[in-house]
């Protein structure tokens, strides 16, 4: 049994609008999270070093 292979075109398509803003969107939230976690880590260093600085004084 023989199969033909089927033409296929080859025309370019583009991404919706509607992707390309939940991309945003999701690059935008992850940024968020970066920086709220970055803000809570500098805020535990920070802690740290006031109590040992109070405990060593």
């Amino acid at each position: 049994m023989a199969q033909q292979a089927a033409a296929s075109a080859n025309v370019p398509t583009r991404r919706p609008r509607i992707i390309l803003r939940i991309d945003l969107l999701g690059i935008a939230y992850l940024g968020t999270i970066g920086i709220v976690m970055l803000a809570w880590l500098t805020g535990l260093v920070w802690g740290a070093l006031a109590f040992f600085n109070w405990l060593v004084a």
